[in-house]
C-alpha cells in the first residue's frame, strides 16, 4: 500500500525491457566514429574473404566487438541478451540494418585472417595518433639538462587456461582441444593453467594510451613483437613531429640480453632495462667501479634495506655491438639456504645489472633505478584494464579472432581517454621527480697501460661437490704441480681463455691414483662414477687499468614528470554517461518487408519436369 495518494504505480504483463546503462556511451562513441569517418574506414579497409557471408559485413561484427568492450558485460551471452531487444536501433547507430546472431559473430571471429587483423591494427594506430592529442598535451619527462623524453613501457601479459585431464592411451585418437589454436604450453607465472597465451603491449605512460598490442601462442615471439612495438612507437612520435630519440623505452629483464639491447639501440630509442648477462660483472671496468666506494646509496622504503649503486660507465654489450651504460646495484645476501629470486649471489652480496643509454649528465644512477622501478605503474594500468574491459577473457578460440578482440579493447580504451579529456578539459599534472643534485665523481683512466692479470684464485666447490675436499686442500709445489691430501700429484692440464677478461687453469690427477685412493669418497663429488680423475681449477681476472677519481662541482637541475590523470579521465567519463537517461522511440513505422512464398522441399522440386 502506497501512503502518498499523489503516486500511482502501474504494471503490465507486456515485456518492456530497460535500456542498458551503457547504451548512452555507445550512442556517443558511435556518433564520434561516424564524425571522424572511422565507420566508413571500417567498411572500406577491413575486409575479409569468406564464403557464405550472407547479408553481414565486417563492420557489423566490429560494431559488436567495440560495443561489447564498452558494455563491460561479463560474457557475450550476457551482452546479446541485453542488446537483443534494441537490436535494430543499436545497429542503426553504425548505419547497419540488422543485429547479427552471436553464433554469426563466433563464425566471423573464427574466419578472421592475418590481413584483416593488420588492417584493423593500422586503423587503430592511425586513430590513436590523431585523436585530439597535441605535442604539448602528451606529457613527458624532463631530465636534469631540461631535455624532454616520452616514456613507453613494453611488457607482456599472460592469460592461462585450464584444461580438463584426458586419458592418454595409445589406442585412443589424439586429443583435440578447442584452445590449441590460440594457446600453447609456456610460462604461466603465478596463474593457474596448463597452456598460456602471451600479449605484448606498448603503453605511453604520460597519457596512459595504448600504442600497440601483439599476441602469440605460448610464450610468443618476444623479439618479433618487440620489433612491431618499436615500429608503432616510431609511428606515434612521427605523428607529433618527434624523432625516435625522444622515446624512452622501459623493459623488464626478459629483454636484458645483448641482442635485444642492440635491437633497441639500432631503432634509435633510449632504453632502461634490467641486464641478464651477469658474466659482465667480470669486466675490469666494473671490477674497478666495485673496488671504490659506491656512487650512490638508496634505501628501500618497505624493508629499510640499503642498496649500493655503482656507475660502471659505457661498455659494449658484445663484440661488434654498440655500447650502453651499465649500472650495478648490490645489497647484502640473505641468510644461507634462502633463495635469491632476482639478481646473482656472489659471496656475501647480491648483484643486479641495469642497462641504459641515458647519459650521466641527464640521469644519475639513482634516477635510472627510480625510473626502472617506476614500471610498477604499468601494473596498475593493467589492473585498471582488467576491471574496466578485461581484454584477456576468451572471445574467440582462434589466434586472429582473439587478437582482433584485444585490439578493439585497446581502441576503446584510447577513445575514453580522448573524449574524457575533451569533456573535462583537465590540465597537465607536473611533479618534481628528483630534486637538484651535485654531479658524482667519475673515473679518469690512465691511457696506454698494458694488460695485466691478477693472482690465481682457487675455484669454490658447488653443487654435488659441496662438502668434499675443496681446492684449498691441494698444496702447490715448487715444480708447479699440486699435492692432494692423499699425497698424489696433479699436473697442469691447460690454461684457457674463458672470455675477454678471465683465464682458467685446470689441474688434473692421474686416474690410477684416484681409483686406488682411500680418500676418494671424501674427494670425488657425490654420485660420481669414478671413471674420471679429480680436477682442480683456478681463475685469474684481468686487472682494471689504473684510474684517478675526479670530481666536477656541478649542480644538476631537477627531473620533472608531466602527465594527465588517465584513470580519472576514463572513470569520470564512464560514470557521467551511465547516469544519463536513454529512451528509444520509433519515429516512423516502416512497412514490413514482403517476402516471397517459401520454396517447396527439394525432393518435390522437379516432379513436374519428370512427369
Amino acid at each position: 500500500m502506497i501512503s502518498n495518494p499523489g503516486i500511482e504505480v502501474q504494471t503490465t504483463s507486456e515485456n518492456r525491457f530497460s535500456v542498458p546503462a551503457w547504451f548512452a556511451e555507445v550512442v556517443i562513441i558511435a556518433g564520434y566514429l561516424e564524425k571522424m569517418g572511422l565507420v566508413e574506414a571500417f567498411a572500406q579497409q577491413v575486409r575479409l574473404v569468406r564464403g557464405h557471408f550472407g547479408a553481414y559485413e565486417p563492420i557489423d561484427f566490429l560494431a559488436l566487438l567495440i560495443s561489447y568492450a564498452i558494455s563491460g558485460e561479463r560474457t557475450l551471452s550476457d551482452f546479446f541478451e541485453r542488446v537483443a531487444p534494441f537490436g535494430t536501433a543499436f545497429m542503426a547507430l553504425f548505419e547497419r540494418k540488422s543485429l547479427p546472431h552471436r553464433s554469426s559473430l563466433s563464425r566471423f571471429l573464427a574466419d578472421v585472417d592475418r590481413p584483416c587483423v593488420e588492417a584493423f591494427r593500422t586503423l587503430f594506430e592511425q586513430s590513436s595518433e590523431a585523436s585530439g592529442w597535441t605535442p604539448e598535451t602528451i606529457g613527458g619527462i624532463f631530465d636534469r639538462q631540461g631535455h624532454r623524453s616520452i616514456v613507453f613501457d613494453v611488457d607482456a601479459t599472460r592469460q592461462a587456461a585450464r584444461q580438463r585431464s584426458l586419458p592418454c592411451d595409445p589406442a585412443l585418437p589424439a586429443a583435440k582441444r578447442r584452445l590449441d589454436a590460440v594457446c600453447a604450453p609456456g610460462y604461466t607465472g603465478r596463474k593457474r593453467g596448463e597452456v598460456v597465451r602471451t600479449r605484448t603491449t606498448a603503453l605511453q605512460m604520460h597519457t596512459r594510451q595504448w600504442v600497440g598490442s601483439y599476441a602469440g601462442r605460448g610464450n610468443g615471439d618476444y623479439r618479433g613483437e618487440l620489433a612491431s612495438a618499436l615500429r608503432a612507437i616510431s609511428t606515434y612520435l612521427k605523428h607529433f613531429g618527434l624523432s625516435p630519440e625522444v622515446a624512452l623505452v622501459r623493459l623488464d629483464g626478459q629483454y636484458g640480453d645483448a641482442a635485444v639491447i642492440a635491437q633497441l639501440i639500432e631503432a634509435g630509442v633510449n632504453l632502461v632495462t634490467r641486464g641478464g648477462g651477469y658474466g659482465m660483472l667480470e669486466h675490469p671496468q666494473l671490477q674497478r667501479a666495485l673496488a671504490h666506494p659506491p656512487t650512490a646509496s638508496v634505501t628501500r622504503m618497505n624493508t629499510g634495506e640499503v642498496i649500493e649503486l655503482f656507475d660502471g660507465g659505457w661498455l659494449p654489450m658484445d663484440e661488434g655491438l654498440a655500447a650502453a651504460r651499465v649500472i650495478v646495484a648490490r645489497h647484502h645476501a640473505p641468510a644461507p639456504g634462502k633463495p635469491v629470486t632476482v639478481g646473482k649471489r656472489i659471496g656475501e652480496w647480491v648483484y643486479e645489472l641495469f642497462i641504459t643509454t641515458l647519459g650521466e649528465d641527464r640521469f644519475l644512477v639513482e634516477d635510472v633505478l627510480d625510473l626502472y622501478h617506476g614500471r610498477g605503474a604499468f601494473e596498475g594500468v593493467l589492473a585498471d584494464e582488467d576491471v574496466e574491459e578485461d581484454p584477456d577473457r576468451w572471445c574467440s578460440y582462434t589466434e586472429c579472432g582473439q587478437e582482433l578482440w584485444q585490439i578493439a579493447c585497446q581502441w576503446f580504451w584510447n577513445l575514453r581517454l580522448c573524449l574524457g579529456q575533451r569533456m573535462q578539459e583537465v590540465q597537465l599534472r607536473e611533479i618534481e621527480w628528483a630534486p637538484p643534485k651535485e654531479s658524482p665523481p667519475f673515473f679518469a683512466a690512465v691511457e696506454d697501460v698494458p694488460e695485466e692479470y691478477g693472482p690465481w684464485q682457487w675455484a669454490a666447490a658447488f653443487g654435488r661437490a659441496t662438502g668434499r675436499f675443496g681446492a684449498d686442500a691441494f698444496i702447490l709445489q715448487e715444480d708447479g704441480k699440486l699435492r692432494c691430501p692423499a699425497g698424489a700429484s696433479l699436473w697442469l692440464s691447460e690454461v684457457r681463455q674463458e672470455n675477454a677478461f678471465t683465464q682458467r687453469a685446470v689441474y688434473l690427477a692421474y686416474q690410477t691414483d684416484c681409483q686406488r685412493c682411500a680418500l676418494r669418497e671424501q674427494c670425488l663429488a657425490s654420485g660420481a662414477k669414478g671413471d674420471r680423475a679429480r680436477r682442480v681449477s683456478a681463475v685469474r681476472r684481468l686487472l682494471p687499468p689504473p684510474a684517478t677519481v675526479e670530481r666536477k662541482p656541478i649542480v644538476l637541475g631537477p627531473i620533472r614528470w608531466v602527465d594527465v590523470a588517465g584513470r580519472a579521465l576514463r572513470r569520470t567519463w564512464t560514470a557521467h554517461w551511465r547516469r544519463q537517461y536513454v529512451e528509444i522511440l520509433p519515429l516512423v513505422q516502416t512497412q514490413q518487408e514482403v517476402l516471397p512464398p517459401p520454396r517447396p522441399p527439394y525432393k518435390y522440386r522437379f516432379i513436374g519436369k519428370e512427369g
